[in-house]
C-alpha cells in the first residue's frame, strides 16, 4: 500500500450517476487508478446491497473498504441512535475497516457509556465526522465527545472533513490542532461560495493543496486521505489517477515534520 494511501468517496462522481450505474461498477477503475480504499455510501445504494458479495469483490481487487452512513450518532433526545448496530453489521459484512457517521446532537448530558455498549470489540472502527450542521460541525461538541470517549476507552476515531468547517465558519487549522490526535481519516474538498450565497464543494487549486499539506502535519503520518469533491470528465480513470497522485503527495512536508 502507498505510504500515503488515498480513498475515493463514490459520491465524488455525482449522486445520480453513481445510483444509476451502481457503486460496484466503479471498483475496477478505482483499483486501476491506484486507489487504496473505496468509500461506499449508504445513500447511493438504490436498494440494500448484498454486502458480503460486494465486500468479496472489493477484497479481490485489493482495496480497503469504508462504509459511510448519513446516520447522526446522537439523536435529538441525546441518546445513541439504535440503528447504529445495524449499520455496524452492514459494515462488517462488507469487510469494511470502518463505519463513518456524523456526531449529531451531543452535549454534556449524553450518556457515553450507553454508546460503549453498542460498539463491537472487533471489526469496523467507528469514525465520527464533522458534518455541515450546527450540532455536528463545530469544534467544541466534537472535542468534548472525544475527550469523554477517551476516559471510557471507547474504540473510535474521527473523520476530519477539511471543507465542512466552512459551513459553520470554524477554522480548519484550529480544528486540526485540537482534534488531530483522534483523526484516522481525512475528507478533502475545497469550498467556494456561489453568487446565491450557497457553499459548494470544488476540486482543489494549488493554494488549497498547500493548506491541506499544512493540516496533514497535525495528523498521524500516513493517514488515509479521501477525495470528496467533484470528479467529472471524459476520462474518469485518468482524472482519478491524477487526483490520487495529488493527495498521496500532500504529506511530503508531513513526513519531514514528523521525522
Amino acid at each position: 500500500m502507498h505510504p500515503n494511501p488515498v480513498s475515493i468517496s463514490l459520491s465524488s462522481y455525482g449522486a445520480d450517476f453513481v445510483r444509476q450505474r451502481g457503486q460496484e461498477q466503479f471498483l475496477d477503475m478505482l483499483a486501476a487508478a491506484g486507489v487504496s480504499r473505496v468509500e461506499l455510501r449508504e445513500e447511493l445504494f438504490a436498494s440494500a446491497p448484498d454486502a458480503t458479495a460486494l465486500g468479496a469483490v472489493v477484497a479481490t481487487l485489493g482495496l480497503e473498504c469504508l462504509y459511510s452512513s448519513p446516520l447522526e450518532l446522537w439523536t435529538a433526545q441525546g441518546v445513541p441512535d439504535p440503528r447504529l448496530v445495524q449499520k455496524l453489521e452492514t459494515a462488517r459484512a462488507l469487510g469494511a475497516v470502518a463505519l463513518k457517521v456524523s456526531l449529531g446532537h451531543f452535549d454534556e448530558h449524553c450518556d457515553v457509556m450507553a454508546l460503549a455498549a453498542l460498539l463491537p470489540a472487533h471489526g469496523p472502527l467507528l469514525l465520527v465526522e464533522n458534518d455541515q450542521t450546527a450540532q455536528g460541525g463545530r469544534i467544541e461538541p466534537l472535542l468534548q465527545f472525544f475527550l469523554r470517549a477517551d476516559t471510557l476507552g471507547l474504540r473510535l476515531g474521527m473523520t476530519f472533513d477539511i471543507g465542512n468547517w466552512q459551513w459553520q465558519d470554524e477554522p480548519a487549522r484550529q480544528a486540526a490542532r485540537q482534534l488531530g490526535r483522534w483523526v484516522r481519516y481525512v475528507h478533502c474538498k475545497a469550498v467556494q461560495r456561489r453568487a446565491d450565497g450557497r457553499l459548494v464543494a470544488t476540486p482543489p487549486e494549488a493554494a488549497d493543496l498547500q493548506a491541506w499539506a499544512a493540516l496533514m502535519a497535525e495528523f498521524a503520518p500516513g493517514v488515509v486521505r479521501a477525495v470528496e469533491y467533484p470528479l467529472v470528465g471524459e476520462d474518469l480513470l485518468a482524472l482519478t489517477r491524477a487526483q490520487v497522485r495529488s493527495l498521496a503527495a500532500l504529506s511530503a512536508g508531513e513526513e519531514v515534520a514528523h521525522a
